[in-house]
Parts: C-alpha cells; sequence; structure tokens
C-alpha cells in the first residue's frame, strides 16, 4: 500500500512539474484537477483513472505546445520598413517589461511587424499573439500581409477573426481580429488564456472596445504575469498609455517611438473659399509657413476669389496633383455617398481621351465595401489610380502607391445629443492628429503633396485630438455593456478617461425607463436582448416592441432615419 501511494506522489509530483511545459489555456483547468488528487489522498481504482486522464491531458497539452514550437517559421522583420532600426530596442523592452507602449507614426510598420517580432522572441506558441484591430478591413488585410510574409496560408499559421468571419486553425499562432471580437472573449476566457500576448493596435482612436479592453487588460494583468501587452498608438499621447500601465512600484511603462515617413511632404492649403496657397515643404516637426495666393486661383469678375463647391474643388486638386508628383492619389470623404458622387464624377473625367485623367482607374474604399472590391485597393495596377476613402484609409490600412493625398478635412463622428438624447453621426471637422495622420499616406514612397481643402488657421483652430469615444456617447449605451460584458459596475471600472457621475447617473435613468436594468441596476431579460443590438438602447427598444407588436418592418423604417 505504502509503494502504492509513494508511487501515486511520485506522479503527481510530475505533473506539477511538468504543468508549466502545457498551453497556457490548459494549465488552469490541469492544476484544478491535479488539486483534487492532491486532496484525496486515495489510491482506488477511480483515483488512478482520473491520474491517467490527467496524465494523458498534460502529455497532449504538452505535445500541441512542442508541435506549435517547431511550426514557427524563420521570421525576417522588413528591413525597408522604419520599425526594424528599433527591433533590438523593441525586443529587449518586450523581454524585460510586461506592457509596452509603441508610437509609431503611419508608416512604420508596426502593424505587421509587431507580431513578427514577438514570434521571433519566442512567444506565440504557448499560446496565440492576439492582435487587435479597430475595423474589420484592417483586420483583414494585415492578417493576409502576415501570413505572406511569413509564407503561409491565411488561416494557417496567421488567422483572423471578426464578425462574421473567422479563419483560425488548431495551429494559428497569430491571429488577428477587431478588438469588439477580443471584448467578447471575455465571457468565455476572463484572463485571456488562448493568448501569451496581446497587440492593442491604434490604441489613439479610443473607441468604446478599445476603453474596455484597456481597463480590462490592466485588471487582469496581476494575476496573468506570463502576459505580455504591446500597445500602439500613431499619435503623441503615448505618455497616457504608459503612465496608465504604470507597474508595482509606480513606474510607467517603456514607450518606445518609432519614426515612420521617411519622405517629405509638401502641404498645400486650398480652402474652398479661394484656394490660398500656404504651400511649403514640411518635415517632421517642422511649422508650415503661409504662402502666396497662386496666380490660376479662380476668381470672381471683380478679382475676388471663387468659392469652389467640394467636387470642382476636388478636380482642381486632383489635376494639380497629377501635375505636380508621380503615383496614385487618395482622398478622403465623409461619408459612402460622398464617396459614390465624386467616384462618378472622376470616372466620368477618366473616359473622356482629351482629359488627363483619361484611363486612370477610380476605386472606392469603405468599411462595408464587399472583400472582392477590397482586394482591387491592393492589387498591382499599371496606369494611375485614385482611391477615395472615409477614414477608414487613416490608420493600420496602407493604401499601397500614394504620392498625394486630397484631405476634405470632415469624417463622420459619432456623438451623443443631450437635446435629442440620441446617439448622432454628424459630419464634423477632424482632429489635427487626425489630419496629420492623412498627410503621413503619401510620403511613403517618396516625396509627396498634401493638399487640404481647408485654411491654414481652420486647423490650428480645430483639437489636437478626437475625443474619446466615451466623452462622447450616450453613457446608457456603456452602462448596457459594462453590464452585458459582466465587467462590473461602471463607476469602479478603470476607465483611461472616467465619465462623470452626473452622466453615469443619467445614463442609468435612462435604462430603467427603458426597462432593460430593474431597481436594484440588474440587467433585465429585456436589457439583455437590448445589449445585443448595435444600437442606441432608445432605438433597440423602440426596434424590440415593434419585433413583440408584429410592426418590425414599418418601425425599421423610422429608426434608421432616426439612427
Amino acid at each position: 500500500m505504502t509503494d502504492t501511494t509513494d508511487t501515486l506522489e511520485q506522479r503527481l509530483r510530475a505533473i506539477r512539474r511538468h504543468l508549466r511545459d502545457a498551453m497556457i489555456c490548459d494549465r488552469f483547468p490541469l492544476r484544478r484537477k491535479l488539486q483534487r488528487l492532491e486532496r484525496s489522498n486515495g489510491s482506488d481504482r477511480r483515483t488512478l483513472r482520473e491520474l491517467e486522464s490527467l496524465e494523458r491531458r498534460l502529455a497532449e497539452s504538452i505535445e500541441r505546445r512542442r508541435r506549435r514550437s517547431q511550426a514557427v517559421p524563420a521570421v525576417q522583420i522588413d528591413p525597408e520598413l522604419p520599425i526594424a532600426a528599433r527591433s533590438d530596442e523593441l525586443a529587449a523592452a518586450i523581454r524585460r517589461h510586461q506592457v509596452v507602449i509603441v508610437c509609431g507614426e503611419t508608416g512604420s510598420g508596426k502593424s505587421t511587424q509587431l507580431p513578427k517580432l514577438c514570434l521571433q522572441l519566442g512567444r506565440g506558441v504557448a499560446g496565440m499573439i492576439g492582435h487587435t484591430q479597430p475595423r474589420r478591413i484592417a483586420a483583414r488585410s494585415i492578417a493576409a500581409r502576415v501570413a505572406s510574409e511569413l509564407g503561409s496560408r491565411l488561416g494557417d499559421l496567421v488567422g483572423f477573426k471578426m464578425r462574421f468571419a473567422e479563419a483560425v486553425g488548431p495551429d494559428t499562432l497569430i491571429k488577428v481580429m477587431t478588438d469588439g471580437i477580443l471584448l467578447a472573449e471575455t465571457q468565455s476566457d476572463r484572463f485571456f488564456e488562448q493568448y501569451d500576448t496581446i497587440i492593442i493596435d491604434e490604441a489613439h482612436e479610443r473607441s468604446l472596445n478599445i476603453d474596455f479592453l484597456l481597463g480590462y487588460l490592466r485588471r487582469i494583468l496581476p494575476k496573468r504575469r506570463d502576459l505580455k501587452l504591446i500597445i500602439t498608438s500613431a499619435t503623441l499621447d503615448a505618455e497616457r498609455f504608459a503612465e496608465f500601465f504604470a507597474d508595482d512600484t509606480g513606474a510607467a511603462a517603456p514607450v518606445i517611438r518609432v519614426e515612420g515617413r521617411t519622405y517629405p511632404v509638401d502641404v498645400r492649403y486650398r480652402p474652398l473659399c479661394g484656394w490660398q496657397d500656404q504651400s511649403e515643404q514640411v518635415s517632421d516637426g517642422a511649422d508650415i509657413t503661409p504662402g502666396r495666393r497662386p496666380d490660376d486661383a479662380p476668381r470672381t469678375a471683380d478679382g475676388d476669389s471663387e468659392e469652389l463647391d467640394l467636387p470642382d474643388a476636388i478636380g482642381r486638386a486632383v489635376d494639380e496633383l497629377f501635375d505636380s508628383v508621380p503615383g496614385d492619389v487618395l482622398i478622403f470623404m465623409p461619408t459612402e455617398r460622398d464617396i459614390h458622387e465624386i467616384s462618378h464624377v472622376l470616372r466620368a473625367r477618366a473616359r473622356r481621351r482629351d482629359d488627363p485623367l483619361f484611363g486612370t482607374e477610380v476605386l472606392p474604399l469603405y468599411a462595408r465595401l464587399s472583400q472582392a472590391e477590397q482586394n482591387r485597393v491592393f492589387a498591382p495596377h499599371a496606369g494611375r489610380r485614385i482611391v477615395i476613402a472615409t477614414n477608414v484609409a487613416e490608420s493600420s490600412l496602407t493604401v499601397p502607391g500614394i504620392r498625394g493625398v486630397i484631405d476634405t478635412g470632415t469624417a463622420r463622428i459619432s456623438r451623443y445629443s443631450a437635446r435629442s438624447r440620441m446617439q448622432r453621426l454628424p459630419i464634423e471637422p477632424i482632429s489635427q492628429a487626425s489630419a496629420e495622420q492623412r498627410k503621413g499616406r503619401c510620403g511613403r514612397i517618396g516625396p509627396g503633396v498634401c493638399i487640404r481643402l481647408y485654411s491654414e488657421e481652420d486647423l490650428r483652430a480645430r483639437e489636437r485630438f478626437t475625443p474619446p469615444e466615451i466623452q462622447r456617447t450616450n453613457l446608457a449605451a456603456v452602462i448596457l455593456q459594462t453590464k452585458s460584458l459582466r465587467l462590473g459596475e461602471i463607476e469602479s471600472f478603470p476607465f483611461l478617461d472616467p465619465p462623470r457621475s452626473a452622466a453615469i447617473a443619467a445614463g442609468y435613468r435612462t435604462l430603467f425607463e427603458l426597462g432593460a436594468l430593474d431597481e436594484q441596476r440588474r440587467l433585465t431579460p429585456l436589457g439583455t436582448r437590448l445589449a445585443r443590438l448595435p444600437v442606441d438602447p432608445r432605438i433597440g427598444r423602440m426596434i424590440l416592441a415593434a419585433h413583440d407588436e408584429g410592426s418590425l418592418a414599418e418601425v425599421l423604417i423610422i429608426a434608421a432615419g432616426l439612427e
């Protein structure tokens, strides 16, 4: 009996010793089963069967990790990208610190090279490298690019996951996904044990999903000391992230800056009311000096500058770029409707043999575009091309071959209207940081020209950064999401920018009026249904009521107009 007990104890000790060699996602359930067996102090047949099952599961997990380790391909950081010059510094920081902030300008290569750098460091074996993107279109294109550079098919070593689309296998090392997908995974994987590394890309966008993820990760990092977190930002507000993720001693997370543009960009101001030329070639950090008005600026009969409408201004800007630089042109428009209208005008010109745009390919780019249409933007081409995009092309997504940018200076920005008590999507002026992002799109492959269809004075008067979404959204929607995802009380959640208490109280009041919360602020069955609808809670309540009353088709039209 003693020999049997000694043998059992030895086997249990061996299991505990080898737990660190298992996949991260298997360690917790294996450890719990091991603890039960250690407490049982028995050696009957049932205990021995459970022990054999535990040993078998441990061996399978260790074998899976071994296979994943052998599958890691040779990794080469693209030497043409600016991030390559800082790869040793980045690698050292990732080894030494749990959290690293990477401030990389547009075109630095951070989105495609950071997951590869993590692979070089041995990450991605015990758990996947999770890589989040704010937009679906960026998630898929980055996954395809990284897979191509690693010589793998998409869905094998490199996979992606987004709403209604997934290509992730059991041996996937890098998983690129939208930030909403990772946030939803908190319901089934509370400590992100599928991953040994998480990269939150484009954190400067400060969407609700990003802010929720940053707060959630801050909570779990002390419990997941083996988890590495890399946060990237394309703007200079990285110190805020560094302080937010200070370690136990109070020391801020390290910030590593990676320069992006390697070529100068000539910025030209062409406001619609007069085409005042304020262009001067600028390099990083240089001031933009006002210049003179061009001789060919449109004028009225009395000599005053003419005010152009937007299509005319874009047409003139395209002509100017075609005369100034080779390569393709990227035009930023605020809405899909604007994109289609400008596309129609430019395609008509591209069909006229006597027009400078004759033979030019004109392509749209926005988030709802089909995958086939999106792929056309990134496909090789012979002649010149004009790509007309929403702010989806501002960051992460790099449109190849761009030497000229036309920035209309506006975008749709989600904002809560206190007057109507609805979430709206008005067209608003972009921030200075967004304008810099757009400018940087044309300085990647050679000297570029950026034409801004607004004045320099207008730019200087704008906000430096776009306000975080949590400061311009209906807090009823935020509270509903917090409750649905079981993230705790919103008052105690560690937001980077906590909302005001008065706004929180108003949010609770709205949800109680809608029947989404009860008097104890618990989620009701109706609130659970409401949380599944990606619309303002008031609009969602209308839709649910219409469904219950059999008038959904009619009310959807009204809801669409209000939304």
